[in-house]
């Protein structure tokens, strides 16, 4: 299996064996010192060997990996020849682009069911009360056949809770409205970061990361990130469950010949910035046991100090490039990273850090056994596709090529908790509504029946009301009654006052 280089200096060069793909990386260093080339580069040399790839686009240059790279100029010739690349060509590789918002790419989608109570729970920073109460929502929700899908399918679900959480607590446990309120108040807050868009279906399914073109060489699945980095907590929700998905589905294959996946995480310091305790935790979980699904993971950002230190401990292949030593804080970061590499007699790695040219870097990478490399200074080869951005009409292309598209393209809104509990409420108010009229219905066809009833109840009268017989038979009564009763009244009178009859 061939090595992928890395790049070469006078005496030798630095390459990167894929037994130890997986054993995750770390590419560093500032603003325009070329990480991203580096990067590039790890992509093209595993798709080579037909391991597919999967990586956060942050700033929209790394779509180049799409298209050829244009013909070599002067320059570029010139680096080729020092790095003795006599066989390089131009070569766009095999992309599928992504886009949880669905603007940029394909759109990803997960359900909430597939993120689960505790993922979701470490993501909306719920205490232990409210993760409980969470578990026992997700519960009820399965033991009545309710579907979790999307944000509303958890709200109604939410709503539902509150409605009836005194019998609910009575079966599964006690839930207090408190803590519902509490949980729709961070759910909130996910979803004005764009999580309404991430939640549903076409859920992703992870075989459709892990593909391989016609000729054999591995997918590189590109996701737009400019926008999603500007929401942290749904960046992090996202490359978290994409992780755990892989870390619960991927069986153990122990150390392979070459990775079966490769994750490139662009900008890392972004998940772990104001990242809660609790989703570092499973973040480092998941980069130490990913290994053995033969998953590599390797981060890309400014200073290595970015990333916590159990996980840099975790990552064997480093590529650093140029730091700027300005401020207290970068000299630390400058002794930091040197301090990562195995020490090089020949090589002062604190002043080579400060000094790297563009597309220089240190680099060590695991040799046979496993064990680190010391640190060498080379010179990053030069990757065959366009280092740069892409034109919106090269990436309508690319994405009418996909064969993926049909797909996940389009959205799916199939019955789910949020519309079967509507349907519930609805039948209930149906239900209510007939009894009523069933009610009025019964006395009246007791009291009548068709048109003979109603004739003979319009002459005889019912329980309500008083027929016409009736109604003339009081009238007689009353005038016989006043006539007699005046002739009474006139006797009674003429015989007191001696009045004649």
């Amino acid at each position: 299996m061939p090595d992928i280089l890395i790049g070469r200096n006078d005496s030798m060069e630095v390459a990167l064996d894929p037994r130890y793909g997986n054993r995750h990386g770390m590419i560093a260093g500032a603003t325009g010192t070329g990480k991203s080339v580096s990067l590039m580069v790890l992509a093209e040399g595993f798709s080579r060997l037909g391991v597919p790839c999967f990586l956060a686009d942050a700033k929209g240059d790394l779509a180049g990996l799409s298209m050829a790279a244009t013909e070599p100029g002067e320059a570029l010739k010139a680096r080729l020849e020092k790095l003795k690349l006599s066989d390089w060509k131009p070569q766009a590789n095999p992309v599928v682009f992504w886009d949880i918002y669905g603007k940029l790419g394909h759109p990803v989608r997960a359900t909430v069911s597939e993120m689960g109570p505790t993922l979701l729970g470490r993501v909306l920073e719920l205490n232990d009360t409210q993760q409980g109460v969470l578990e026992v929502v997700f519960k009820v929700a399965d033991d009545e056949g309710l579907l979790l899908l999307d944000l509303p399918d958890l709200r109604a679900m939410l709503g539902f809770a509150a409605e009836n959480a005194k019998d609910i607590s009575k079966r599964y446990g006690l839930i207090s409205a408190q803590s519902i309120a509490a949980i729709q108040r961070a759910l909130l807050k996910l979803e004005q970061d764009g999580a309404e868009q991430f939640f549903g279906e076409p859920a992703l399914e992870l075989a459709d990361l892990m593909r391989q073109d016609m000729t054999g060489r591995g997918i590189i699945n590109v996701l737009a990130a400019d926008r999603l980095i500007l929401k942290p907590r749904l960046y992090s929700t996202f490359l978290l469950w994409l992780l755990s998905e892989l870390f619960e589905q991927l069986p153990e294959v122990g150390d392979l010949d070459q990775p079966k996946l490769v994750f490139f995480f662009d900008e890392a310091h972004l998940l772990f910035s104001n990242c809660p305790a609790s989703l570092r935790q499973r973040v480092e979980q998941v980069v130490r046991l990913i290994r053995s699904k033969g998953v590599g993971v390797y981060f890309c950002s400014q200073n290595p100090d970015d990333v916590p230190g159990d996980i840099l401990g975790q990552l064997g292949n480093r590529i650093q490039h140029a730091l700027r030593a300005f401020t207290p804080r970068d000299q630390k970061a400058v002794r930091a990273a040197a301090e990562t590499f195995v020490a090089n007699p020949a090589l002062n790695v604190i002043d080579a850090i400060t000094q790297l040219g563009v597309g220089e870097a240190l680099a060590s990478t695991l040799a046979k056994g496993g064990a680190p490399t010391p640190v060498e200074k080379i010179l990053v080869t030069a990757p065959c596709s366009r280092i740069g951005a892409i034109t919106d009409d090269e990436r309508s292309t690319v994405r009418q090529r996909s064969p993926v598209g049909a797909k996940y393209d389009t959205a799916l809104n199939r019955e789910s908790a949020a519309e079967m509990l509507a349907a519930r409420a609805d039948s209930k108010a149906v239900e209510s509504t007939g009894q009523h009229a069933g009610t009025r219905g019964q006395d009246d066809a007791t009291e009548s029946g068709g048109f003979s009833g109603a004739v003979r109840d319009a002459l005889l009268g019912t329980k309500r009301r008083q027929g016409m017989v009736e109604t003339m038979g009081k009238q007689v009564v009353r005038t016989m009654g006043s006539q007699l009763g005046r002739q009474i009244l006139r006797g009674v009178l003429g015989g007191i006052f001696g009045g004649k009859r």
